[in-house]
């Protein structure tokens, strides 16, 4: 051990014996350090307590931040904006409370805000620190643009873990929230809309039809949705998809696809890859992508029943096993010989974050590789130990017979060793070497079951903390390590030297060659925030392992790419027009993001050729947004015509297509017959669609008298504006009935058995509009009506408008009986009115003594008329005569065309001799009656 011991500190034992004390969240940013921890009780079976611990100097102290949280308050989890780290979320758990506490100054003090649901995961915004996403309980998605002071609903029954934000740098709005949501009926949909604005209207489904559960991923520059397919997204990242499909006669394995830069084209890149099933119960794909090397993968595939390791350095396109190591940790020959004996690995992720897994790179130590692993002819989880590659998996070492965790210190020129946790240890092992030697140091008089190290990536310090416990039943144990006493001094030009990346002696990796610096082992100087590993890479000259085959296409025992037996080449011609261009595929195209240059790219790259012309074919017709839409989108030396079914047809020649489409407009609504025929020399195409045109309803007018015959049948109808709108469904609601009456006839028959005024309204349902229109019938056990005309010289000052109509209205009123009368005029001309005489409530049990004073009282009303004794002063030397037309004992049903439209109806009652006269005119848009009693005097002339 060099320059003295390492610096060790204990620093606390709080949890009494019998209870086990969950650690749950570690934060660690600089100096600062939070650690939330859960009291489980076993005998109970749940958690107890929790405690929120703060440490401000690299954990050699702790505070406890339970009186700053509520000190009954049980926490749950605890988030760290990944945009401003000083700000935290805290929730409590559901089992108590639903609460959030929130801090922004690292969690020194916290504010508690009570929430209206219980929050299961948040999701934080990639650029806004004040944007989070919720997610429920009872599947509800929340919103807030305040880090969580107040939270808004965005979407109900939505997918958990399937909702995202905008993709940056394509989405226009930064806070539109991509998700996958459950329709009432089971189904899912693909649903994005703006966080704060999410109602119904404001919604967009970009995909028109369902989509499986749990498909939608939004990641990088790709959306995936899947329809009917069993196909899992490994990574989007260096603009290439790798996917993993599982075959019909698959169990435990996946083949590996890799797409073109679009995402659109996927070739083979790997078949059978293992999978491993995870402590939840997923599948993970036994696939690990190398830190710090381009298109560098370790894969473990099933083979001939055995599962073994290969590796590449082309992103799939050349694949090969292990070197195994050519000794022991005791220097013994291990004599291995491919392929029938290689190194095999576990790839395995921790789902720990605070141990290293299986397998461990970082991208500031490139070619550095440990994973546990064995030697054999296949991978076994038996008789395993660590090994370590230095130059990118060319050649291995072994450097422990157990498993280890390791992790990179000081930028990777530093590896730290400790057993898994199931195995107690009180010592770690420190390498300089890149593991070529390790020095061991105790850090612990007791074995420790150490359950996770937080190492600080930053360059201002240099602390570990380790954090486990005697027993699976003892209290936890934290010991801070400070491995800075073991540097004297900053890394010079001196330390250094270089290292050239290569596959087996090949320099050129991915089209360049790529030369790094490393500290040269035994230099026990610190590297420091500035260092850069990789000191040049110049391109290659383009041999045949830069290219891949291309979609549709597979590698033949020559090496060789051949159409599969599945694809035709010539069909991507067919997809264009004649004029065009299209890119005839060599069969091969370029690794994605390799950087080669001139040799034989031009070879195998894809070649730019003129599209043949051809008869047509797959001739289509749909509609978009009210348009006719082609199937091509190119110029084709081809004759269209095309018949609208209404009588409209028109020719085109070498029609140039574009996404506006056709526009036609119909003129009455129906279905109609489409058809189109294309045709050239070379021959021709038809096709036919079918629409079906129809008008939105715009107006409702329910029709029917005024005044009806207690238990007579009386007709209703509704008139639809426009006419030749589409099927509409009529509710008619009768008085106090509690149903409706559903027709699809727009008149309907009823009879009313009790006296009174009574509403009828009709509700009429067209596509997804309802209009209504309501009406007020007197229903009497007899009546007498009169019709009331003027002299001619009215029309000519008619501009039949309500308003108009009111004020003369009010000037017959005056007329007749001042005050006492209610008078409106008809619309149109020629102007009349109507005047009903009704018997007064209760007076229908004497009918005969009732007609008798009721024709009386209009016997007065006509005599007035007759005699020309009503009249009125419509302007200065302009005087108007009201009429008496008729009287008639029926009920009145007026169907001529002037009282068929819209009326308003005012109500004129007089009482004479108990008698209730009542005067209703009928106007354009409501029905009102108006009762007034006053006696009735014989009207005087004016």
């Amino acid at each position: 051990e060099r320059r003295g011991l390492l610096q060790f500190e204990k620093l606390y034992r709080t949890i009494p014996p019998l209870l086990l004390q969950f650690l749950t969240y570690v934060f660690f940013r600089w100096q600062v350090i939070l650690i939330l921890t859960k009291l489980y009780d076993f005998h109970i079976g749940s958690v107890t307590e929790s405690t929120l611990w703060r440490s401000t100097d690299y954990g050699s102290t702790y505070e406890r931040m339970n009186d700053k949280v509520g000190s009954k308050t049980v926490l749950s989890y605890l988030y760290v904006c990944p945009t401003n780290k000083r700000k935290i979320m805290v929730l409590t758990d559901p089992e108590f409370e639903s609460s959030i506490l929130i801090s922004s100054d690292e969690g020194a003090s916290f504010q508690k805000y009570r929430l209206t649901f219980y929050v299961l995961s948040l999701l934080f915004h990639h650029t806004k620190e004040d944007w989070a996403l919720a997610y429920s309980h009872d599947q509800k998605l929340y919103s807030s643009v305040d880090f969580g002071r107040k939270w808004q609903l965005v979407h109900e029954h939505v997918t958990p873990s399937r909702f995202y934000w905008s993709v940056l740098g394509l989405d226009k709005e930064s806070d539109l929230v991509h998700m996958e949501a459950h329709t009432p009926d089971g189904n899912v949909q693909y649903v994005t809309c703006r966080a704060l604005l999410c109602s119904e209207p404001n919604r967009e489904y970009p995909f028109p039809g369902y989509v499986d559960i749990n498909s939608l991923i939004v990641q990088d520059d790709y959306i995936f949705i899947q329809v009917g397919h069993d196909l899992h997204i490994v990574s989007t990242d260096e603009k290439q998809v790798f996917a993993a499909v599982q075959e019909w006669n698959q169990n435990d394995t996946y083949n590996l696809y890799l797409s073109d830069t679009r995402g659109i084209y996927f070739t083979l890149a790997l078949e059978n890859v293992k999978t491993t099933r995870g402590l939840g119960g997923n599948q993970n794909l036994d696939l690990y992508e190398v830190a710090g090397i381009k298109g560098m993968l370790i894969a473990n595939k099933r083979q001939d029943n055995q599962v073994k390791t290969c590796i590449t350095y082309n992103k799939g396109r050349d694949w090969r096993l292990l070197q195994a190591p050519s000794s022991d940790l005791d220097g013994n020959d291990i004599h291995c010989i491919l392929p029938f004996c290689s190194l095999h690995l576990q790839l395995q992720m921790s789902e720990n974050p605070y141990l290293s897994g299986a397998i461990s790179t970082k991208s500031s130590a490139p070619g550095i590789i440990v994973a546990t692993g064995n030697i054999g002819p296949e991978l076994s989880y038996n008789n395993v130990g660590m090994f370590i590659s230095s130059d990118a998996g060319n050649s291995w070492r072994q450097i422990f017979e157990e498993e280890h965790n390791v992790w990179f210190l000081d930028k990777g020129g530093a590896l730290v060793a400790v057993k898994q946790p199931t195995v107690p240890t009180r010592n770690l092992w420190i390498s300089f070497d890149e593991g070529r030697q390790w020095t061991q140091h105790s850090f612990s008089s007791v074995p420790l079951f150490v359950d996770g190290v937080l190492v600080d990536a930053g360059a201002d310090n240099q602390i570990m903390t380790f954090f486990g416990h005697f027993s699976h039943r003892s209290e936890w144990q934290l010991i801070k390590i400070d491995y800075k006493s073991i540097f004297s001094r900053k890394c010079t030009e001196e330390d250094y030297q270089t290292w050239h990346l290569h596959n087996q002696g090949e320099p050129c990796v991915m089209g360049q060659k790529q030369i790094y610096m490393k500290r040269r082992p035994g230099n026990y100087c610190m590297l420091g925030k500035d260092y850069s590993r990789i000191l040049s890479a110049e391109s290659c000259i383009c041999r045949a392992h830069d290219f891949e085959c291309d979609y549709g296409y597979e590698r033949r025992g020559d090496g060789n790419c051949r159409p599969a037996f599945w694809f035709n080449p010539s069909t991507v011609s067919g997809s264009c027009s004649h004029g065009q261009n299209y890119l005839n595929s060599t069969g091969y195209r370029k690794v994605v993001l390799n950087n080669c240059t001139k040799g034989v790219k031009e070879m195998y790259t894809a070649r730019k050729q003129q599209c043949p012309n051809r008869s047509p074919k797959g001739l289509q017709l749909t509609t978009k947004d009210g348009k006719l839409l082609p199937p091509w989108g190119d110029s084709l030396r081809t004759n269209i015509q095309l018949d609208f079914g209404d009588g409209t047809a028109v020719s085109y020649s070498n029609l140039s297509w574009t996404e506006e489409g056709i526009k036609h407009v119909y003129k009455a609504a129906g279905i109609f017959r489409v058809s189109a025929l294309a045709e050239n020399t070379l021959g021709y195409d038809s096709t036919t669609l079918y629409l079906h045109v129809t008008c939105p309803v715009e107006h409702v007018q329910l029709l029917a008298p005024f005044v009806v015959i207690k238990n007579k049948e009386v007709n209703i109808s509704a008139v639809v504006l426009p006419s030749h709108s589409r099927t509409v469904t009529y509710f008619w609601w009768l008085g106090n009935n509690s149903e409706p009456v559903i027709s699809l006839d727009g008149s309907i028959s009823h009879t009313f058995s009790s006296e009174g005024m009574h509403s009828v309204t009709v509700q009429v349902a067209a596509g997804n509009s309802i209009l209504q229109d309501t009406r007020t019938i007197a229903v009497k056990e007899f009546f007498k009506s009169l019709l009331l005309s003027f002299s001619p010289n009215l029309d000519e000052f008619n501009p039949d408008i309500p308003e108009w109509r009111h004020d003369v209205s009010r000037v017959i009123k005056k007329s007749l009986l001042q005050e006492q009368l209610l008078v409106a005029v008809f619309p149109g001309v020629p102007s009349a009115a109507e005047l009903f005489l009704l018997p007064c409530k209760n007076q229908s049990e004497n009918r005969k003594k009732t007609e008798d004073e009721l024709e009386k009282a209009s016997d007065i009303i006509i005599s007035a008329l007759n005699q020309n004794l009503v009249e009125f002063e419509l302007k200065p030397g302009v005087r108007v005569i009201v009429y008496n037309t008729q009287l008639t004992l029926a009920p009145l049903v007026d169907s001529s065309p002037r009282h068929s439209s819209s009326a308003m109806l005012m109500l004129l009652s007089v009482v004479f001799l108990g008698l209730a006269v009542f005067l209703i005119y009928k106007f354009k848009s409501f029905t009102v009656v108006c009762e007034h009693h006053s006696p009735l005097t014989e009207p005087q002339s004016n």
